[in-house]
């Protein structure tokens, strides 16, 4: 599937859209971005690292978290267009998830595995 480096930036953004603002605040300390594969597993379409907020004891300096989305690997599995579109918005919205501490099961129960 062919899609431009730019245009794929555009869907990851609309899709932080889709995360209310009140969400998207607390995410001062994270950084988001896209790679093509994951080196340890290039199947896995993203990758949140870092320290989930529920995890934090204090409030301190903590290194940033980091929520990685691999372009390359979305266009694998996607079909067309508008499944990638779909599934850069669930993946992102499953990333940040991550940082508020929500795991993988609570996720596929909500829709956004």
């Amino acid at each position: 599937m062919e899609i431009s480096d730019e245009e794929f930036e555009e869907l990851v953004d609309r899709s932080l859209d889709l995360v209310p603002t009140e969400l998207t605040a607390r995410l001062e300390n994270t950084v988001i971005l896209i790679d093509d594969y994951n080196e340890d597993d290039p199947t896995i379409l993203g990758l949140y690292e870092g320290e989930a907020l529920t995890e934090q004891t204090f409030f301190g300096a903590f290194e940033p978290s980091r929520i990685t989305i691999y372009r390359e690997s979305l266009k694998d599995w996607c079909e067309n267009r508008e499944q990638l579109e779909q599934e850069v918005a669930i993946t992102v919205v499953h990333e940040i998830a991550h940082h508020f501490g929500i795991n993988d099961a609570r996720l596929h129960e909500l829709g956004w595995g």
